[in-house]
């Protein structure tokens, strides 16, 4: 007896139907690659199935049903059916699904599951373990098992039933042997969900489901390639590149009395991260910079509708602050995916008076440098608002700070302090504060150069999961009185 049959005499015993279709499915993928029984193409008797398995033919009939309506057979005459490889479109739009349902459902289950964080360690240890022996059925089994726990904790039985109707963890088997190479880089992104839950920060456990859901899905998409479409890809990605470079301003552009200095780098072609310098009437300047939940090409699209609604916004100088940012927000909520939102850190600077009024729609704080007698300190101008995109009628409170000459500003996305080493530590806040306590005396292109020397010595290699982008702004004399 093989070993692929073995396996479906040691499942069926004393299992239902449905869970008797669950182990067919597993077995038709397992020997998908390393037998003939079930090889794609193959044309299998049903009846042979049921007597070798001691099933009822009407089960066996029901469950090949069932894989007809997933993709992965084709039912014909005399009670056969033909044997098919599932679809790679069909599993890259279920798996975006997918990573919406978890993002709904993790914003919800954090704060429940932060007692309970000891279990899903446990579970992210037995996937390292599973993919170190090689074993990619057992880490998909885990994976479907961390990612329903969440789902279940939400107490949100619509999530649930979406789940349940998709077949999500049957499609988890069929998706894996697609992305086995990348599989140890899809584990690693369990770690900041972990870290997010523990720390019972619902809202940002929501991002990264959404964004190792999204990896995964790049994965599938790369699997999928052939080199003739991955060719046409690469050179349509190229010119979206491109035409995204445009959108950020250009370096010669400056604001009065400030040395200023950006960098920008996404995790794939192109990202949804954003900055911009705008020069506003009244010898005023628009400084932004944002972060969208999620990544890739569904990421840069909102960037670019949060850039123009700004920057059509800023056109009309006679509204205040608190009213451009709830517009703003409003044309993001319309324009942008369901689920989708934005941080946002916008300010408005007067170089006369180093005066700055801003909004922090949940980004992650600015720091400002400042340096007096030898001694640095670290100013951060915190977050008072929700992201942009999540309510329509959300309000936004401004703030102002007053610089000093020599003060220095480094904004940032959390691509920056949330890279990962392989251990799936974060770089963090604190590494990044300890940094920028001995950067006082620097320039902004030596402070950004330090910053990327630091995040890239920690990560030691381990791949890129979030876009990156600093802005470094060094407040100069010359403006003010």
């Amino acid at each position: 007896m093989d070993l692929l049959k073995d396996r479906q005499m040691k499942a069926v015993a004393g299992v239902g139907q449905s869970e008797t279709s669950n182990e067919f499915w597993r077995a038709l993928l397992a020997n998908e690659h390393s037998g003939e029984n079930y090889r794609p193409g193959k044309s299998v008797q049903l009846h042979e199935i049921a007597e070798e398995l001691g099933l009822d033919e009407k089960a066996v009939l029901k469950a090949f049903a069932k894989f007809q309506s997933l993709g992965l057979a084709t039912l014909g005459g005399n009670f056969s059916a033909i044997v098919c490889s599932p679809s790679s479109k069909d599993m890259r739009e279920t798996y975006a699904i997918r990573a919406a349902l978890e993002e709904i459902g993790g914003r919800k289950a954090a704060p429940s599951l932060k007692a309970y964080t000891a279990s899903l360690r446990h579970q992210l240890d037995e996937m390292r373990a599973a993919v170190r022996h090689g074993s990619l059925d057992v880490y998909a089994q885990l994976n479907a098992k961390f990612d329903r726990c969440i789902l279940e904790a939400s107490q949100n039985d619509v999530l649930l039933q979406e789940w349940d109707t998709l077949r999500l963890d049957l499609r988890i088997f069929a998706a894996v042997e697609k992305v086995c190479k990348d599989i140890p880089r899809i584990v690693a992104s369990h770690q900041p969900i972990v870290d997010a839950v523990e720390n019972g920060r619902g809202r940002k456990a929501a991002v990264l489901l959404r964004n190792h859901e999204e990896t995964f899905l790049e994965c599938l998409k790369a699997s999928g390639m052939d080199s003739g479409f991955h060719r046409a890809l690469h050179s349509d990605l190229e010119r979206a590149k491109d035409i995204q470079r445009a959108f950020f301003p250009p370096q010669s552009l400056s604001i009065p009395c400030i040395g200023c200095e950006t960098f920008y780098q996404p995790a794939y072609e192109i990202g949804g991260d954003y900055y911009d310098l705008l020069s506003l009437q009244d010898g005023l300047w628009g400084i932004a910079i944002g972060d969208v939940s999620g990544k890739g090409i569904g990421a840069a699209l909102t960037m670019a509708s949060l850039q123009a609604s700004l920057k059509a916004q800023t056109l009309h100088r006679h509204l205040e602050l608190s009213k451009l940012i709830k517009h703003v927000n409003r044309l993001v909520y319309e324009s942008s995916p369901t689920n989708t939102f934005v941080s946002l850190f916008y300010a408005e600077y007067e170089p006369a008076k180093r005066l700055v009024k801003y909004v922090n729609a949940g980004h992650n704080p600015p720091i400002v440098i400042r340096t007096r007698k030898g001694r640095c300190e670290l100013l951060r101008l915190e977050s008072t608002d929700i992201p942009l995109g999540i309510a329509a009628d959300s309000t936004f409170a401004p703030m102002t700070f007053q610089f000093e000459v020599d003060d220095v500003l480094v904004a940032y996305t959390d691509g920056i302090t949330e890279a990962a080493n392989q251990d799936g530590e974060l770089w963090g806040e604190q590494r990044l504060e300890s940094l920028l306590r001995s950067c006082g005396s620097q320039k902004p292109e030596q402070i950004i150069n330090s910053i990327l020397d630091e995040v890239s010595a920690f990560a030691s290699g381990q791949a890129q999961q979030d876009d990156m982008t600093l802005v470094v702004m060094g407040v100069q004399a010359g403006c003010g009185a």
